[in-house]
């Protein structure tokens, strides 16, 4: 009962923990919202183009005990992965978590992992970061999959399509996506498109990443809430049955106490 006791006290405090760390995310992701806007509303997306390429990069956690997000995440790779097509397809695993579910049956298929991405608070920087030891496999598309935050209850594994340069340059003229827009910068349109390929990935990556650590304290502050109700029921029945133990030695003691005195009078 004394063990319990103790998961019990550090179940609480990891759930005030999340509590506090879920503010502080949930104020960053929503910032990137407002980076990720202007490329959906310019660009769109395109989930179902393939190039000889593709990458497949699950954003996962590096800790656990934060419910099943990391689940999530490696079912909907996997389906991802599947439905692009085996040939010409890897991926990328940001997480420890991720890495861990997936390398017993899709190892192989493995172009590089990245870990301990949540040590410190995520910064552009850093996705930017990222974003380049993903584009030295030199892809023509990238699907992100991640879970986006509903609610402190709620998350939604997400796929965001990021285009190569040449892929995006052909989606471009395709949709005349940028005709009514003057650009300043580079006047030739692949190294435009390359440029713009480029920080999609680094947004996308920072806004994914940052809604899958706000999803992760979520889910985390949700199950430590339910362990610790856990264990409080957990503490009430074994009082219960050490009460029930213990009066049942009381009233053995008695009877034989009496039945020794009975004895001795007879």
């Amino acid at each position: 009962m004394k063990t319990v006791k103790n998961i019990k006290k550090i179940t609480s405090a990891m759930k005030l923990v999340a509590a506090s760390k879920l503010r502080k995310a949930q104020v960053d992701m929503e910032k990137s919202r407002v980076m990720v806007a202007p490329f959906v509303r310019i660009l769109g997306d395109h989930p179902t183009i393939k190039g000889e390429k593709n990458l497949t990069v699950p954003c996962s956690t590096d800790r656990g005990l934060c419910g099943g997000i990391n689940t999530a995440v490696t079912r909907y790779s996997r389906a991802t992965f599947n439905a692009v097509g085996a040939e010409g397809s890897q991926y990328v695993v940001i997480g420890e978590k991720g890495k861990a579910q997936m390398q017993r049956t899709d190892s192989s298929h493995f172009a590089q992992t990245i870990g301990d991405v949540t040590k410190t608070r995520l910064t552009f920087a850093a996705a930017s970061t990222f974003a380049e030891m993903i584009l030295k496999e030199e892809p023509d598309t990238v699907r992100l999959v991640f879970n986006k935050f509903q609610s402190a209850i709620s998350f939604k594994p997400t796929i965001a399509t990021v285009l190569s340069g040449e892929k995006m340059q052909e989606a471009l003229a395709a949709q005349g996506a940028l005709d009514k827009y003057e650009v300043e910068g580079p006047e030739d349109e692949a190294e435009l498109a390359a440029n713009l390929s480029e920080f999609q990935l680094a947004t996308y990556l920072f806004n994914g990443l940052l809604e899958n650590q706000t999803s992760e304290n979520a889910s985390r502050m949700q199950a430590m809430e339910n362990s610790t109700k856990n264990a409080s029921e957990m503490i009430d029945k074994l009082a219960i049955t050490y009460n029930r133990a213990r009066q049942a030695s009381i009233t053995t003691e008695l009877i034989e106490i009496i039945s020794g005195a009975s004895a001795l009078e007879g």
